[in-house]
């Protein structure tokens, strides 16, 4: 999963970025946390990985990862070329969803690039960028489609029509995830790779004094809510600042540290999970003592695809897979006892993988 982390200047996203990047470097023992300058990994939070590892006496714990990636040089007229201009936008192509940092605190230490702290209106700056960007994609499908269609061929009518909608709706200034579409059209969407359609998280970045009141004392956040509910999309309220501290510090001082803020996770933790969860991702398990592992599938995905996640090989001579809850395989004390106690089942190419099963694939290439 790869997560583009975006924000006009001084709105907290570097920070984030910042306690992002440290946090991979400590999470789980994974052997890397910075692939780029701006690339960061970090581990998906998952306590049964340890409980697993413990069962098995696994030599090795790996969990699923997120990969963030700072994306650089979005201002007022980005799509223009101001700032970075368009380098921005192959980083952004490339991720599954939008992280968009917002700043919701006032600090007369911190200067705005527009002289005040607009949440809704920050927002409102970037997404027009990608907006704009988004049209001239569509506008140069949209040319093709009526050059093919000057025949009469249906297919590439029905094509420019669905463009033509879509540049209607950008034109408005609304992003593509909020057009109403049906299945397919949603593929058709889908197939344009629009910066618009991708589905985004707003961190709504608060200051520390403002940390563990409700969000309606936070009239700033409430604005953001109020236009994420609108187009349906998710918003975490996160101290950007707090999170940068807890990154560098030892994980048993960081949990006491969360402990004293009143705080069960990190915000880290909980904007990993609100990612996964917006993705529709699930994660399957397989344990042994050379290794335990959290694998990352789509939700609904079947037995066979998701043994493909772990070799080509898997899928191809897919015989079936044998299958336990993570929970009933901890209370039966181990896979033999489960087997015994008839709580592995035998699973065929049908059965959809559900998460939190821990995986046996049997397979013959």
């Amino acid at each position: 999963m790869k997560l583009g982390v975006v924000g006009l200047p001084n709105v907290g996203k570097s920070t984030l970025f910042n306690a992002i990047t440290h946090a991979g470097a400590e999470a789980a023992n994974y052997p890397f946390c910075t692939i780029e300058p701006n690339v960061g990994v970090v581990a998906v939070p998952d306590e049964r990985l340890e409980k697993l590892a413990a069962l098995y006496n696994s030599k090795k714990i790996t969990p699923a990862v997120v990969e963030f990636v700072d994306i650089a040089g979005l201002v007022k007229g980005a799509s223009k070329g101001e700032g970075l201009g368009n380098k921005f936008l192959s980083h952004i192509r490339e991720t599954d969803a939008i992280v968009h940092v917002v700043r919701c605190f006032e600090d007369e230490n911190v200067t705005h690039v527009e002289s005040s702290v607009d949440p809704v209106r920050d927002i409102t700056t970037i997404n027009l960028e990608l907006i704009l960007a988004d049209i001239e994609t569509v506008q140069k499908r949209l040319d093709r489609a009526k050059n093919s269609a000057k025949g009469g061929d249906k297919k590439f009518l029905a094509e420019a029509e669905f463009l033509q909608r879509v540049s209607d709706h950008l034109s408005k200034e609304q992003c593509a995830r909020t057009m109403p579409l049906g299945e397919e059209e949603r593929e058709l969407l889908d197939g344009l790779f629009l910066l618009t359609a991708k589905p985004v998280i707003y961190a709504a970045n608060i200051s520390e004094k403002d940390m563990g009141k409700a969000d309606a004392e936070l009239p700033l956040v409430k604005q953001v809510e109020e236009f994420a509910q609108k187009e349906g999309s998710e918003v975490l309220v996160i101290c950007a600042k707090t999170e940068e501290e807890l990154s560098q510090l030892p994980p048993d001082e960081a949990q006491m540290f969360l402990e004293e803020l009143g705080l069960a996770e990190s915000g880290l933790d909980r904007l990993i999970k609100k990612c996964y969860s917006l993705l529709g991702l699930i994660s399957y398990l397989t344990a042994g003592e050379k290794e335990t592992r959290a694998w990352t599938i789509v939700k609904g995905t079947k037995a066979p695809q998701a043994a493909g996640k772990i070799h080509s090989d898997f899928e191809k001579g897919f015989i079936r897979a044998e299958v336990v809850d993570w929970r009933t395989l901890l209370e039966c004390g181990s896979y033999t006892a489960a087997k015994e106690r008839g709580k592995v089942r035998s699973e065929g190419k049908e059965y959809v993988i559900k998460d939190g099963d821990v995986v046996l694939f049997r397979f013959n290439v």
